[in-house]
C-alpha cells in the first residue's frame, strides 16, 4: 500500500449540484479508491494541490444501483466518495475555481 501515488488514490472530482454548493464552504468532493483511508486521502490531496491544507475528510461508500434496459437487468459499480474540507487559511483548488 505504501507504493501508491496520490494519482492512484484520488481518481476524479465529483461534479454535482450538491458538490458545487459545498464549494462555498470549502468542501471538495472526489471519487477515491475503495480501499483508501482518510489519512491517505488527506496526504494525497495535499500532495496533488500545492498550498492546500486539509482540515478533515469524510468518506462514504456509494452503493451500485440496479438499472434496467428492456428485459435486461444490470447493476452499476460501487465506489467510494470523499468530501474534503480545507482550512479557512488554505488556498483553493484551481480546478473548481470557475464553478462557484
Amino acid at each position: 500500500m505504501a507504493d501508491r501515488t496520490p494519482q492512484d488514490i484520488i481518481l476524479r472530482p465529483v461534479i454535482t449540484e450538491r458538490s458545487t454548493e459545498n464549494l462555498r464552504n470549502g468542501k471538495y468532493t472526489f471519487r477515491v479508491k475503495t480501499d483508501a483511508n482518510k489519512i491517505e486521502i488527506k496526504s494525497a490531496v495535499e500532495a496533488l494541490f500545492s498550498g492546500v491544507k486539509v482540515d478533515k475528510v469524510n468518506t462514504l461508500h456509494v452503493r451500485g444501483r440496479t438499472k434496467r434496459r428492456g428485459r435486461t437487468e444490470g447493476k452499476t459499480s460501487e465506489w467510494k466518495k470523499a468530501i474534503v474540507t480545507v482550512t479557512p487559511d488554505s488556498k483553493t483548488i484551481e480546478f473548481f475555481e470557475g464553478m462557484v
